[in-house]
């Protein structure tokens, strides 16, 4: 059988290297392959290393199913939650993320029961194999929890710094989201940027308009920039998609 390798196919995208039609293959691979949306777990790859005369090295020193073999390698699987987002499927990536959230693994007394861990912090691994399938791993794992924290912040809700210049909003969200906000405080400062994006037209990604303090600013290539500026003051940004 012909083993698929999440990480592989989303570094083809976030690359680049792939042309637009290969990169949606390789995406949609892996969604068939390794996405688990009824136990809510992503496996990193899949069938995992086990009985074979080749020997992969390290891998194979974790059980089929657990970790890198096979299991979700939580920290490695956000960089394919990013590159769906990048692709501008928002509605997808959000389930996503959403999914790997302790919160989503302990909803039901049925998912405490499988997943028999804590609910409020971030699982470097979700095993992959019966019978532990659903079961978290080495939990306050801060790999896990920093990329998660910034697939959310960058990836999805399209906040990033561009050359210490500017706050670049590029958002791909559920387009049943008709709004969000940010309230951020640049690094430093006392400055702080309080941000609200409207999709009144149900959109995943691409910005239409932007205004800065009840100013309108230009929008590039469907994304907006808002100048920094370190002057102590809050400002009042309202971007519509």
């Amino acid at each position: 059988e012909c083993r698929i390798d999440a990480l592989v196919q989303a570094w083809a995208v976030l690359s680049g290297v792939a042309p637009a039609d290969r990169a949606a293959s390789a995406i949609d691979a892996v969604d068939k392959r390794l996405v688990d949306d009824q136990i809510g777990m992503i496996r990193l790859l899949h069938p995992p290393f086990d009985k074979m005369q080749a020997d992969p090295g390290y891998i194979k020193g974790y059980l089929p199913g657990v970790r890198e073999n096979g299991g979700q390698y939580t920290h490695g699987i956000l960089w394919y939650v990013r590159a769906v987002a990048e692709m501008g499927r928002g509605t997808r990536a959000t389930q996503l993320l959403r999914m790997l959230s302790p919160v989503s693994h302990t909803a039901t007394a049925e998912r405490v029961d499988r997943y028999k861990t804590e609910p409020y912090v971030g699982a470097a691994d979700v095993y992959g194999e019966r019978p532990h399938v659903g079961r978290g791993g080495w939990t306050w794992y801060t790999g896990s929890a920093g990329w998660m924290f910034r697939v959310a912040l960058e990836s999805i809700l399209g906040l990033t710094i561009e050359e210490g210049e500017s706050l670049k909003i590029d958002p791909r969200i559920d387009s049943n989201w008709p709004q969000y906000s940010i309230s951020y405080k640049i690094p430093g400062s006392e400055t702080r940027y309080e941000i609200t994006v409207l999709n009144p037209q149900g959109k995943e990604s691409g910005v239409t308009s932007c205004q800065l303090d009840g100013d309108s600013l230009k929008v590039a290539d469907k994304i907006a920039r808002i100048p920094i500026a370190e002057d102590g003051q809050t400002h009042r940004v309202e971007i519509t998609m």
